[in-house]
C-alpha cells in the first residue's frame, strides 16, 4: 500500500514495545493470551502481608493478587465469562504421548547387588 501524499510504500508495522522477537519464536506448549502487565503501588506493610499470605498458600505473591481479585469480581458478579482460568499450580502435566510409556523401566541389578543372592 502507498502512502497518502509521499506515493512511497508505508512503512512495516512495529513490533509492540516489550515483545521482543525471541520471545515471540519461542515454541510454547499452549498458546495462551498475552497477559497484561500492571504497575501496582501497595503500602509496604499490604505487600508484606501480601506476600506472607502468598507464601501460605504455596503461590506467588502475583498469583496470589490475582487469585483475590478474581474472586472478589466473581463475588461482585463482575467476572467476565470468557477470563481465562488461573493456570495451574505446580509443574505442568506430561503430554500423553510421553505418559503413554507408563514408569521407565529400571535396570537389572548386577548379581550380588540387591541383596537377594542368597548369601548368608
Amino acid at each position: 500500500m502507498t502512502g497518502p501524499v509521499s506515493g512511497q510504500p508505508d512503512p512495516p508495522e512495529r513490533e509492540p514495545r516489550g515483545a521482543p522477537e525471541a520471545a515471540q519464536a519461542r515454541p510454547s506448549r499452549r498458546a495462551r493470551p498475552e497477559r497484561k502487565q500492571v504497575l501496582l503501588r501497595l503500602d509496604p506493610l499490604v505487600h508484606d502481608a501480601l506476600a506472607r499470605w502468598a507464601a501460605g498458600e504455596l503461590r506467588s505473591t502475583n498469583a496470589q493478587i490475582e487469585f483475590l481479585l478474581r474472586r472478589a469480581l466473581a463475588e461482585a458478579g463482575r467476572l467476565p465469562g470468557s477470563a481465562a482460568p488461573i493456570a495451574r499450580r505446580g509443574r505442568p502435566r506430561r503430554e500423553p504421548s510421553a505418559a503413554a510409556g507408563g514408569e521407565p523401566e529400571r535396570p537389572a541389578a548386577a548379581d550380588g547387588e540387591d541383596g537377594e543372592d542368597g548369601a548368608p
